[in-house]
């Protein structure tokens, strides 16, 4: 019998022929993530005794979740970071207002083919679209892992995601991955190791393929891939850090089970408060009014997704009762939204840019809503008070339809605003 994607890169790590879901295997992680939380990380690492990192090298630090600053607390969390970084001699620092950690570890190179990926957020399932066994871990084990430079990982089930069709207009990963979600639910892939395959995702570009890895965290998944190829390999020259071998499942292996989906007659799907697998197609709930519409994160602030939203509000204003805010996930996606004027769209038509982190969307400051009010998002979460206001809702739907909600000022379906079949 062959092995999944998550055996055989774990099997390698720990240096075993073959190894067994349940089974739990001694690694060295190839990459350690961190981001604003990383002051308490360091607390953590210098109560264990510790005193320098096992290897500054495989270390990245990224100022994403509240930057810049909202409080003093925030910016004595940064210095502490900063200084940290300078004692140790971490290399790979970025600094506020350079982008939201995920999106840095695969457009900066550092998710590889075949690594193992350790990382203090759940999100960080992400670099499995570069072909990564990619987790997320506490702070306590990112500690550890800096002391000693090892970790105990349990060998997970795999579920297997068959894709097929072409997508009807206006419906992107976004709607897939809802789809996958509302149909297993929040626990569906629990500490399973999710693969996403056919030729729907083969025809995906490197943005769209993102989101389905970065959403899998939302089925309780313990990391997501999709199995590298030639458009992989490509956006990887010139990128890399490091060389790598790249690691595919066998066709021979044995999946814990398989998923089906046909993407041919997906309607734009949303999750609605307050869970992630309350998913409905959007015209269940179209009508509902909304105040604020949100466009950014790891999962959709990506060019592809500002250009989306560039293209509908073109030449159109947000209605009188939205507000809208736009945060690209990187500054080098903001330098090219700049240069290919989707920038320039989106403000015409009254949308604020902020600077590229993760902003509202986890109640930190740049846009959390007062009590009673509605927002769209393109996030990944929408539990109450996860924007940082208890009594509000969330709404999570793609770029497209976030923004033909913000002109409309209730949610609805994109081709309702700029015409053509829906």
């Amino acid at each position: 019998m062959g092995m999944t994607f998550a055996e055989k890169v774990l099997a390698r790590h720990a240096e075993k022929k073959q190894v067994q879901p349940g089974e739990i295997v001694e690694i060295q992680p190839d990459v350690a993530l961190s981001h604003d939380n990383t002051a308490a990380i360091i607390g953590i690492f210098q109560k264990m005794g510790a005193e320098t990192v096992f290897d500054a090298s495989r270390l990245v630090i990224v100022l994403d979740h509240a930057t810049p600053a909202p409080t003093t607390k925030h910016a004595d969390n940064h210095r502490r970071i900063r200084a940290f970084v300078q004692e140790q001699g971490i290399g790979n620092f970025y600094k506020i207002g350079q982008g939201i950690c995920h999106q840095i570890m695969v457009e900066e190179g550092h998710a590889l083919p075949g690594e193992v990926i350790v990382g203090a957020d759940s999100h960080t399932t992400h670099a499995g679209v570069m072909g990564a066994f990619a987790v997320g871990i506490g702070r306590t084990e990112i500690a550890s892992v800096w002391a000693i430079g090892r970790i105990w990982l349990r060998v997970p089930e795999s579920l297997r995601v068959e894709v097929k069709g072409e997508f009807p207009p206006y419906t992107q990963a976004k709607d897939l991955a809802l789809r996958a979600i509302g149909k297993l639910g929040a626990d569906g892939a629990l500490y399973q190791s999710v693969e996403w395959h056919g030729t729907t995702v083969a025809a995906m570009d490197i943005s769209q393929r993102a989101v389905l890895t970065n959403m899998m965290a939302e089925m309780g998944a313990k990391n997501a891939v999709i199995p590298p190829d030639g458009l992989t390999l490509q956006y990887l020259e010139g990128r890399a850090k490091r060389p790598f071998d790249v690691v595919s499942p066998d066709e021979d292996a044995n999946y814990a089970e398989r998923l089906e989906i046909d993407v041919s007659h997906l309607r734009p799907m949303i999750a609605c408060p307050h869970s992630v697998d309350h998913v409905r197609p959007v015209e269940e709930i179209a009508g509902t009014p909304i105040h604020q519409a949100f466009l950014g994160t790891c999962t959709n602030g990506r060019l592809e997704d500002l250009a989306v939203a560039a293209e509908i509000l073109e030449g159109r204003r947000l209605h009188p009762r939205t507000r809208m805010i736009v945060i690209p996930a990187s500054a080098r996606i903001y330098l090219e939204a700049m240069k290919a004027g989707y920038l320039e769209t989106l403000i015409r038509a009254g949308a604020v840019i902020g600077t590229p982190g993760c902003g509202p969307c986890m109640g930190n400051h740049m846009g959390v809503p007062a009590e009673g009010e509605v927002t769209i998002s393109t996030a990944n979460r929408n539990f109450r008070g996860r924007m940082g206001t208890q009594e509000s809702e969330i709404y999570l739907a793609s770029p497209a339809v976030v923004a033909a909600s913000a002109i409309a000022g209730e949610i609805t379906h994109p081709a309702e605003v700029v015409g053509g079949s829906s």
